[in-house]
């Protein structure tokens, strides 16, 4: 399908004909086939699938931090195949907050200088960032691990570092991967309380899980099967 048959005002992401293959030692292997998917402006989008469907490769195609073998990915009207490297990061520094479900974090730096890291990458002012820290961690409700190490967080203060330091320059997509698979009841609520409170701000949220709780949060979801699309519900 054509790029001219993107209706790029009227969608936040929109993806045609979307593959992506990966060439092993002795074989290429498909990952996602032949993708089409649009998601609107403010859309909780849950996809959903078995693990090696496609879902983390999905997520790094919108992220911008993969690019695909063949097809169009669009996203806020950016055309993300036609970006250079130099491109995607500016355009995953502004655009963008992804939250990985390892967490991510830089071991050697505090929960406060993990937050601030993509405002410093960004160039804001100090006391910019100093307030936008503050703001954040008490969102996440971690204001008293401020100066703690990942390594002294339990998992899901982690999550909720990640979580933070996702929305740090305040971007219009968040993008989440499996955010509490590695969670107990407790810390997984209080992700999905966060994702909540982001998608009540309008921000558009795409998030792979199994987590029965954010699916129901969800505007639509989408299932992947071996690669491909499956038949979603509202």
């Amino acid at each position: 399908m054509q790029e001219s048959t993107i209706e790029a005002k009227t969608v936040a992401i929109a993806m045609r004909s979307l593959n992506k293959n990966y060439q092993l030692v002795d074989a290429e292997v498909e990952v996602l086939k032949d993708i089409d998917m649009d998601v609107f402006p403010g859309e909780f989008i849950a996809i959903c699938g078995a693990s090696g469907s496609g879902k983390t490769t999905l997520l790094n195609l919108i992220g911008g931090i993969d690019k695909p073998t063949s097809g169009v990915i669009r996203v806020f009207d950016e055309d993300l195949t036609e970006k250079n490297e130099n491109e995607l990061s500016e355009y995953r520094s502004s655009k963008v907050g992804f939250v990985f479900q390892a967490y991510n974090l830089v071991s050697t730096l505090t929960v406060a200088e993990n937050i601030a890291f993509p405002m410093e990458w960004t160039e804001k002012p100090t006391g910019e960032i100093e307030a936008r820290v503050s703001e954040l961690l008490s969102n996440v409700g971690l204001q008293h691990r401020q100066n703690h190490f990942p390594a002294q967080l339990s998992g899901g203060e982690q999550q909720r570092v990640a979580l933070a330091r996702a929305l740090a320059n305040d971007p219009p997509l968040l993008l989440a991967d499996e955010p509490t698979g590695n969670l107990d009841a407790v810390n997984a609520q209080k992700i999905v309380e966060i994702l909540s409170m982001q998608h009540a701000k309008s921000k558009t949220v795409i998030v792979s899980t199994h987590d029965e709780k954010i699916i129901q949060l969800a505007s639509r979801t989408f299932c992947l099967e071996n690669g491909q699309l499956a038949t979603g519900h509202a």
